[in-house]
């Protein structure tokens, strides 16, 4: 109690005049998102790093050690919040995704680490809450809901049920429950699911959603019930204005690889239903993405390009998020007693961030850091996460058919550009001396999904389309959503094998083989999912192996994220597993082979 009112009094007696601020900022444009307005000519003054006076004249807080920053008529922003995001997915751990991010203006993440969890459990969540704290920007921690994400459909490393859950809500830094991907099972009443989210509402904290269906019936009705408060797996306008009418928010996403901000926007500015049940996110995000393009400030502009007026887009990554995750009164606006988290920007439609604070302190400038990063040193268990029987062999990859020759009707998984869906596509392949190939003329690769958490030895084949290879070639990632085994496209047995011991031989990551060598690669030593190198060093083996999938004749926008999704069996149509192909409109496994 006694540091809380020592808080209190010092920001009171700054108010006051009474004391001296730490930082003053002087001639802003406050961008003051609680009243939806931007008031010229005011001032910030901060201490202990947080906001004590907004106002026209902080004059009277100012000593002569007080910091003062002159904004010149710039905007004050408040700092960018990413309401839903995998750390994991930019190929780098929680510090330097920071150190990528933060100058841009990301002064605060909501992440959910259910990619280390498949990998190692809870062991793995701590090991990102450790990290999170040490950080000088926000990183709140959502404990991950579903691992496995469709129990009996695949295989992960570990598994976290209602005892987990409920010890992890009693960590700092937790602030609800990740997202919930087994919506089947909440609506058809699941034990374990429901008692995962009644914990997390015990704690007064946050149900994560996620309803990757287009039935906007009765299951879609029943999930809600279950206590989701938020989704961002819309990708229709329909999809975004039934979340909101039914209490939670519609989270925009905007990643690497998935566009769905433009559909759902015009549930605003079509529709003008209230943008304050709207967050914007980014989901996942590619290394390279957020080195070279940005994050929430890359999400910001798009959303504004797509029709929002700038102070409501603002709105959807401060204080929307803000108060979705029951800490507005510590982030999410310019106001007395939250944290002093602000961008000072010359222009708020094309957002560039020119100063950053962020606790109180200037963290950037002009993109760049000011300030020191934490050191987090990952124990070694956390590097000995590919795990194969033996090495692989050209013969492991050889999709043998019980019949010397003819035709048969497959399954095939197709690529559908910037969305996380895929296709359940039907093509009728030619046999060839009792086994299928590859067809690059009809786009048809080869997927196989490799067990890597037991050593199992398992390999299970299947055919993909959409990916364009038109070259002799393999690529292969431990980065396989949700429970990251090894998956390997491609056209070519022997470079499919190469591709996969290669991985094994690094420790994880992502490699591109053509005509049976190497092309380009990215080491993930940590849990197969993260680098130990700094960010911009990882987004530069991350482009190089873009610059492979080109190679292979791949065009896709961004082919890495639509191939570590293709094992996600909680997004319909057609995945596949380590336990075989499934359809996840149904949740039922199909054979590679439908009729002869």
């Amino acid at each position: 109690m006694s540091t809380s009112v020592s808080l209190l009094r010092s920001l009171v007696d700054v108010a006051m005049g009474r004391a001296r601020a730490d930082l003053v900022i002087r001639n802003g444009r406050w961008v003051s998102v609680q009243s939806g307005e931007i008031i010229e000519n005011t001032d910030v003054a901060v201490v202990n790093g947080r906001i004590a006076y907004v106002g026209p004249d902080a004059g009277h807080t100012m000593g002569k050690d007080t910091v003062v920053i002159d904004a010149h008529n710039r905007y004050l922003v408040p700092g960018l919040l990413d309401g839903h995001m995998h750390v994991e997915s930019g190929m780098v751990t929680v510090t330097e995704f920071v150190r990528a991010v933060a100058p841009r203006g990301t002064t605060g993440m909501f992440v959910d680490p259910h990619e280390i969890a498949n990998v190692f459990g809870l062991k793995g969540v701590k090991l990102m809450v450790d990290e999170a704290a040490q950080q000088p920007i926000h990183v709140w921690v959502q404990m991950p809901s579903c691992v496995p994400s469709a129990p009996g459909l695949e295989t992960p490393g570990a598994s976290i049920g209602p005892d987990e859950v409920a010890e992890a809500m009693q960590w700092p830094g937790i602030v609800g429950l990740g997202e919930m991907m087994n919506f089947p099972g909440v609506f058809n009443g699941d034990e374990k699911m429901l008692a995962e989210m009644a914990i997390t509402r015990s704690f007064g904290k946050t149900v994560g959603g996620h309803y990757a269906s287009l039935d906007l019936g009765l299951p879609f009705h029943g999930y809600v019930a279950g206590g989701a408060e938020d989704d961002h797996e819309g990708t229709r306008l329909e999809d975004a204005i039934a979340r909101v009418r039914q209490g939670m928010k519609a989270m925009l996403r905007y990643g690497s690889a998935w566009h769905d901000v433009a559909a759902q926007v015009k549930a605003i500015t079509q529709y003008k239903l209230d943008p304050r049940h709207f967050i914007l996110c980014t989901d996942d995000s590619h290394a390279h993405t957020i080195s070279h393009e940005g994050h929430m400030d890359r999400v910001l502009r798009h959303a504004i390009a797509e029709g929002l007026d700038p102070m409501t887009a603002i709105q959807m990554c401060t204080i929307n998020t803000a108060e979705h995750f029951g800490v507005a009164r510590e982030v999410g606006m310019i106001a007395p007693g939250r944290w002093a988290d602000i961008v000072i920007v010359e222009d708020l439609r094309h957002f560039q961030a020119d100063v950053v604070i962020a606790k109180g302190k200037v963290i950037a400038k002009q993109g760049q850091w000011r300030v020191d990063l934490p050191v987090f040193a990952y124990p070694e268990w956390a590097t000995q996460s590919v795990h194969l029987k033996r090495p692989l062999r050209a013969e492991d990859f050889v999709l043998r058919v019980d019949r010397p020759d003819g035709m048969v009707r497959t399954n095939v998984i197709g690529v559908i550009e910037n969305q996380a869906p895929t296709r359940h596509l039907m093509f009728d392949v030619p046999v060839v001396n009792g086994e299928i190939r590859a067809d690059s003329e009809r786009d048809l690769a080869k997927v196989a999904l490799v067990e890597r958490h037991r050593a199992t030895g398992r390999v299970i084949l299947g055919l993909v389309h959409g990916f364009g290879f038109n070259r002799r070639c393999a690529i292969a990632s431990t980065v396989a959503h949700d429970s990251h085994h090894m998956i390997v496209v491609g056209t070519d047995d022997h470079s499919m094998a190469v591709a996969a011991n290669n991985l094994a031989e690094c420790g994880g990551g992502q490699v591109v083989v053509l005509d049976g060598q190497v092309h380009s690669r990215v080491e993930l030593r940590i849990a197969g999912l993260m680098s130990t190198e700094r960010a911009e060093v990882v987004a530069e083996k991350a482009a190089a192996v873009l610059e492979g999938f080109r190679a292979c004749g791949c065009t896709l926008n961004n082919p890495n994220m639509q191939l570590s999704l293709l094992a996600l069996v909680v997004i319909p149509e057609l995945r596949i597993s380590d336990l075989g192909l499934v359809d996840v409109n149904r949740f039922q496994f199909v054979p590679l082979i439908e009729q002869s």
